[in-house]
C-alpha cells in the first residue's frame, strides 16, 4: 500500500475548513492539467503538500508535482519490496512498535545498529521509502502523522554516516510532508551532537521544532507522558516486546473507555 493511499480510510472530508478544502480542489485542478497521474493522488496527499506551503497553491503545485516524478522513479512497481532492501533488514536497527497517547504509530530506531561502512546508499534511500510506506499503512482513519524514538545509546563514530542522514531527511522533508509528527533523542552520546551540528542547518524550521532531545533523568517521565504502558516496550519499561519489523505486526489501537 502506498503512503498516499488512504481513500478507504476516511470517510468524505472530515477535518480541515470549507475553505481549505476549496484550495485542494483549485490544486487539483492545476496540478492534473500539467500530469494527469495526479488523479491517482487523494486530497489528503494534496492537502498536506499545500500546508507544507502555507496554502500557496503555487509553490504547493510545484512541490507536488516533483513529488509525482520522484514517486515513478523511486516506486516503479508502486512500492518498495522487502528483497529490495533486505540488508537494511537484516540489521534489525528499526522497529514499529505500539502508538502513542494520541494514536500515532511508533517507530524506534537505534543508532548504534547503523554501520555507515557496511551501508549502501541507494539501498538505504529505499530502506527509508519502505519504512514510511509501511508505517504510514498503521495511520488509523484521521490521524496522518507518525511518532519516533531515536535511541542513540552507544552510538559512535563508526555509526555515524552524514550521507545517510541527509538523504533520509531530502526524502522526509521533500515527498512525506507533514507526516512527522514528533522525533524524541535518548540517551545522546556528547559525540553526536557533532554530527547533529552538521545536519541541523539543513532541516526546514518547520521541522526543527518536532525533535525533542531528552535528558536521561527525565526519559521514563516522557516516554510514559507519551506512551501508554500498555503501548511501550518493556525495554523501556512497558509491557510490549520489540519484535523483527519483517515478522511483525502492530498490537491493535486501544480503545478509549
Amino acid at each position: 500500500m502506498d503512503c498516499g493511499d488512504e481513500q478507504a480510510k476516511h470517510n468524505g472530508h472530515a477535518g480541515g475548513d470549507a475553505s481549505e478544502w476549496k484550495k485542494v480542489a483549485e490544486m487539483r485542478a492545476v496540478v492534473q492539467a500539467q500530469d494527469p497521474s495526479s488523479k491517482e493522488e487523494d486530497d489528503f496527499v494534496l492537502r498536506r503538500f499545500l500546508r507544507a506551503r502555507d496554502h500557496n497553491i503555487g509553490k504547493a503545485s510545484a512541490m507536488f508535482l516533483k513529488y509525482l516524478a520522484w514517486k515513478h522513479t523511486a516506486k516503479p512497481r508502486g512500492s518498495i519490496t522487502e528483497d529490495e532492501v533486505r540488508n537494511e533488514l537484516m540489521q534489525d536497527k528499526l522497529y514499529v512498535q505500539g502508538f502513542d497517547k494520541v494514536g500515532r504509530p511508533m517507530i524506534y530506531l537505534f543508532g548504534a545498529r547503523h554501520l555507515a561502512a557496511k551501508r549502501d546508499l541507494e539501498e538505504f534511500k529505499r530502506y527509508v521509502v519502505y519504512i514510511l510506506d509501511n508505517t504510514c499503512t498503521k495511520l488509523s482513519a484521521g490521524q496522518e502523522k507518525f511518532a519516533a524514538v531515536v535511541d542513540l545509546k552507544g552510538w559512535g563514530y563508526a555509526n555515524c554516516d552524514i550521507r545517510a542522514k541527509l538523504a533520509a531527511l531530502d526524502i522526509m522533508q521533500n515527498y512525506y510532508l507533514e507526516r512527522l509528527g514528533r522525533v524524541l533523542l535518548i540517551h545522546v552520546p556528547y559525540v553526536f551532537m557533532a554530527a547533529w551540528k552538521m545536519v541541523y542547518p539543513f532541516i526546514d524550521d518547520n521541522t526543527k521544532k518536532k525533535f525533542v532531545f531528552v535528558a536521561d533523568r527525565d526519559l521514563d517521565t516522557t516516554l510514559r507522558d507519551a506512551v501508554d504502558e500498555s503501548q511501550l516496550p518493556k525495554v523501556y519499561g512497558g509491557k510490549l516486546e520489540f519484535q523483527g519489523y519483517c515478522s511483525s505486526s502492530l498490537p491493535p489501537l486501544p480503545t478509549s473507555g
